[in-house]
């Protein structure tokens, strides 16, 4: 890995969203909207307490997906990639950028979130604010990186937009957001134990209700960091040096 290339990767792609405030604002804004709209579809504290620590996860998760996905194919789409594997440059190089630059979106991301739900919309938690931040920006960075993957499988933004219902709906619906995996159907339970936002759900709701952090919360949080690992990794493969 050469840092100089990762850097410079990393400023470009910061460079362009820069330019592109309609994007920034999707990326960073809208999670805290949502919650926003959430606190009143509830109008109970407590009822969005309950609710609000796995979808600060699972927001950014989708989000990150789509703009990740539709701003990687379309770099593939106008050559920008091809002409960059032209030069002596890794793989990796460029995948590391831009997870740096889009993790550093992610960071904002989740601190906005993190500060409207926790600071106007009443969220109470039992466990450790900080711990509840790095399980948010795992999930955005998890988003993050299966976006990076999933943007090799696509031809047109349109269909990036169209893997979101194979990457993503299925992960946010087997999570246990809507109903306990334990008092699910037993192919759905050991569905959702293979799908990695379940582990991040998992660790949210333990901050929620215990400030204790126990092997359980650290296994939740390796493995949600080892599947955005992983999936960086499928991205650096599908790189091609032209563009089919």
């Amino acid at each position: 890995m050469n840092p100089a290339i990762v850097l410079a990767t990393a400023r470009r792609i910061l460079a362009q969203l820069r330019h592109d405030p309609r994007t920034v604002v999707l990326m960073v804004i809208l999670p805290s909207l949502l919650l926003v709209l959430l606190r009143f579809v509830f109008n109970s504290e407590r009822a969005f307490s309950e609710a609000a620590p796995a979808l600060l996860g699972v927001f950014p998760f989708a989000i990150m997906f789509i703009v990740t996905s539709v701003t990687t194919l379309r770099e593939r789409l106008t050559a920008t990639l091809e002409r960059l594997m032209t030069m002596p440059i890794g793989k990796l190089d460029l995948l590391i950028g831009y997870a740096i630059a889009f993790g550093l979106v992610a960071v904002a991301q989740v601190a906005v979130a993190a500060a409207f739900a926790l600071g106007w919309l009443g969220l109470t938690i039992s466990g450790s604010v900080w711990v509840l931040l790095l399980i948010a920006l795992l999930d955005a960075l998890l988003g993050m990186a299966l976006g990076l993957f999933a943007s090799a499988f696509a031809r047109t933004e349109f269909q990036a937009v169209q893997f979101m219902p194979a990457f993503v709906m299925p992960q946010v619906l087997l999570c246990g957001l809507f109903m306990p995996r334990g008092q699910m159907a037993d192919v759905l339970h050991w569905l959702s134990n293979v799908l990695p936002l379940s582990y991040a759900v998992d660790a949210l709701t333990q901050v929620t209700r215990s400030n204790v952090v126990d092997g359980t919360l650290v296994r939740n949080l390796v493995i949600v960091a080892a599947c955005a690992l992983v999936a960086l990794l499928l991205g650096a493969a599908t790189l091609r040096r032209r563009t089919p």
